[in-house]
This record gives structure tokens, C-alpha cells and sequence, in this order.
């Protein structure tokens, strides 16, 4: 089950990224639909807090690789959305949530 919920985290995380991306190369036009990708965040935000909370279960160390991403993940919103900062600011989450996905897939 833990290792689940790093999986879940790392495909939300990755799912929100590229979505953010392609929206900022104007691959999509996400006009009529914003709400997705702060639905994406919402969940990617949820998820790493649960991936976190595995260390106080007995899910494993997994979690304390994965505490940093909270720091970028919590400040996201206060960004603005079409700035490189946001895009920056995004992006410095992602090698603490692949550590936590590689320690709990290998632990």
C-alpha cells in the first residue's frame, strides 16, 4: 500500500507537469477548462502529503525523501500561474518526489 501511494503521487505529479506544460507551449487550450489543472494540484498536493504521512504508519523512510516537495508544492498557488517563477518554483518539487518514488519501490 505505501508504495501505491508514492506511484500515485510521482503519476499525479507528472500528469500535472506535462498538462501545465503543454498549456504553456499552447499545445492546449485550456480556456474553457482552468479548473483542471488546480484540480491536478489539488490531488498532486493530497497525494504527497499521504505519501509523506507513510512514515508515521510504518510505511517505510520512503516519506522523509518526499517531506522537501511541500515546501514548492505549498507555495505554488502565491505564484503567479504564467510565470517561469511558477514554472521553476514547480519543477524544484520533482526530484524529491521521484527520490521518495525510487526509496519506496526499492526499499
Amino acid at each position: 500500500m505505501p508504495q501505491a501511494l508514492f506511484v500515485a503521487a510521482c503519476v499525479s505529479f507528472t500528469v500535472n507537469a506535462l498538462f501545465g506544460t503543454s498549456v504553456r507551449a499552447g499545445i492546449v487550450n485550456s480556456a474553457g477548462f482552468h479548473w483542471v489543472h488546480s484540480a491536478l494540484y489539488i490531488c498532486t498536493f493530497v497525494l504527497t502529503g499521504a505519501a509523506i504521512s507513510t512514515v508515521f504508519w510504518g510505511g517505510g523512510v520512503a516519506g522523509w525523501f518526499v517531506l522537501p516537495a511541500v515546501v514548492p508544492l505549498a507555495a505554488l498557488p502565491y505564484v503567479h500561474a504564467r510565470s517561469w517563477g511558477h514554472v521553476a518554483l514547480a519543477l524544484s518539487a520533482a526530484p524529491f518526489v521521484a527520490a521518495g518514488l525510487i526509496v519506496a519501490l526499492t526499499s
